[in-house]
Order: structure tokens, then C-alpha cells, then sequence
């Protein structure tokens, strides 16, 4: 590698972790604003969750590597179903807050068309996290994203991705994207994010 190279690679590098870093961490962005503009549609209730028509969704890009328990795991894999996205960390506290009731719903659900996967991000080992799923007896698997590369390029520019910490989005059963909340969930509205998705034909 040249030394003209390496500075390059280097600035690459760190506007990567500069875009990951964008992401408020344990944030409470509750307005439900599309985040990358364009011409969007979302409605955005009361509770801070926005949603899109359903002719107007978008797919989500590849969201796909290793788990917690280093497994593999591609979301793609997941369609036909309802597949709730949960982007979390295990230093986050309103992470922890919402925990209980993830895991609740999860178990209640299983085997009825849903599907739960978590994106761990920002802790920069496995051990922390193994730790949070077993006190919180989180069950579903979570793809593994210290850096939040799959949050940055999984979720396409003006749709509801996700923009903080944490942050829930909610994949109709032909994989695309159509409900977001940039806030901890109990399970009332995490439920009511679920339920209209699983009746549509």
C-alpha cells in the first residue's frame, strides 16, 4: 500500500465511524420525522411511532452477518413473516427498560407469523451483551454491529430507519419497512406497531 493511500483509507475509515457515531445514542426522538427526506408519506401517531401506506414502503437493504452466538443470520431469510427490528445496546438504559417487554411479546408471538431480531450495536465486545439477552431472558437472536455498519446501510436513505438508540422498526411480510419508533417501547405500543401487520393479507 502506498503512503498516498493510507491517509485516504484512514479519512474512509473514520467518516464511517463518524456516520455511526451520528446515530443519538439512548435517544428519545420521539417526533417520528422521516430521516433522509425525499418525497415520503409517513404518518406519525400520538405515541411517536410513524408508519408508511402500505404501497408506499420501502425495502430494506442487506441486513445480514453474524449473531451473538455466532450464527449466521440474514433477515432477507425472514420474509413471509412479520419481522420486528430492535436496535439496542447493552450500556443503553432505556435499552434496558424496554427489555422485559420485548421479551415478553416475543414469547407470546412465537410461532404466529412474527419474528424478533436484535441489533446489538456499539458494545464493542459479545460479553456484555450475552449478559444483557440472559438477564433480560432475551430468547431471539441479534446480529452483532459494533460499529453500526448494518444500521447505516441496511435501512435506504428518506425511509423510516432507525436514528437512535434505541430505535424499533417493524418489516411487513414482503420484507419492507413500514413502521418506525426512535423511543423504548412497552408493550402496548410495541404491539400496536405488530398487529395491524399481521392482519394484512
Amino acid at each position: 500500500m502506498s503512503l498516498s493511500r493510507a491517509p485516504r483509507r484512514t479519512l474512509l475509515a473514520v467518516g464511517v465511524l463518524s456516520a455511526a457515531l451520528t446515530l443519538s445514542a439512548c435517544g428519545g426522538d420521539s417526533n417520528g420525522k422521516s430521516g433522509g427526506g425525499g418525497n415520503t408519506n409517513f404518518v406519525t401517531n400520538t405515541g411517536g411511532i410513524a408508519t408508511a401506506p402500505k404501497g408506499e414502503r420501502a425495502a430494506t437493504g442487506k441486513l445480514a452477518g453474524e449473531t451473538l452466538d455466532g450464527e449466521q443470520l440474514d433477515v432477507a431469510d425472514l420474509k413471509g413473516k412479520v419481522v420486528v427490528l430492535n436496535v439496542w445496546g447493552s450500556w443503553c438504559a432505556p435499552c434496558r427498560a424496554e427489555a422485559p417487554h420485548f421479551a415478553k411479546v416475543a414469547k407470546d408471538l412465537e410461532g404466529k407469523g412474527v419474528e424478533f431480531v436484535g441489533l446489538n450495536t456499539r458494545d464493542p465486545n459479545k460479553q456484555p451483551a450475552l449478559a444483557f439477552e440472559e438477564d433480560y431472558g432475551v430468547t431471539y437472536p441479534s446480529l452483532y454491529d459494533p460499529q453500526g455498519k448494518l444500521i447505516l446501510f441496511g435501512f435506504p436513505k428518506g425511509t423510516l430507519s432507525p436514528q437512535s438508540i434505541p430505535s424499533t422498526v417493524v418489516l411487513d411480510k414482503e420484507g419492507r419497512i413500514a413502521a418506525r419508533s426512535l423511543m423504548a417501547l412497552n408493550e402496548e405500543k410495541l404491539r400496536s406497531m405488530i398487529d395491524p401487520l399481521l392482519k394484512e393479507k
